[in-house]
């Protein structure tokens, strides 16, 4: 089975070793994504900014991955004030209120005290007709 690595360019893959996202046959697995703007390296200060800046992160690896989000079967939410979690709803609810994946959320310290969530994601590729590509 062919194992892709897809990066996205941020600075941090290459100083902590990992990749954005693993594609292993059908499956593809996404890094704990932040709100960062990985072409500038900033980051707004607001959740909500950051939760949709974290998930058009996410869609950009899965489009290379030739996946989309309406493929997430599990997500990962870690904030680390779970007070700002309610914030985040209408952002997931525009994003994944059709494809509604298993979620999780965590409360843990992120690596940046600017970084307000971070965002785990499982995929898997589905055909059009929505089964496996693989059959």
């Amino acid at each position: 089975m062919k194992r892709t690595l897809i990066s996205s360019g941020s600075a941090f893959e290459r100083e902590i070793g990992y990749s954005r996202a693993v594609v292993q046959g059908d499956w593809i697995f996404v890094s704990g994504t932040t709100g960062f703007d990985y072409s500038t390296m900033t980051i707004a200060e607001g959740i909500e900014a950051q939760v949709e800046q974290c998930l058009k992160n996410i869609e950009v690896a899965l489009r290379q991955a030739g996946a989309s989000l309406a493929d997430a079967v599990r997500v990962t939410y870690i904030l680390p004030d779970a007070k700002d979690f309610p914030a985040c709803w209408p952002v997931l609810r525009r994003f994944f209120g059709e494809v509604r994946p298993a979620a999780t959320m965590i409360s843990a310290q992120l690596l940046d005290p600017r970084m307000r969530i971070e965002i785990e994601l499982t995929a898997l590729r589905q055909t059009r007709d929505g089964q496996r590509s693989d059959g």
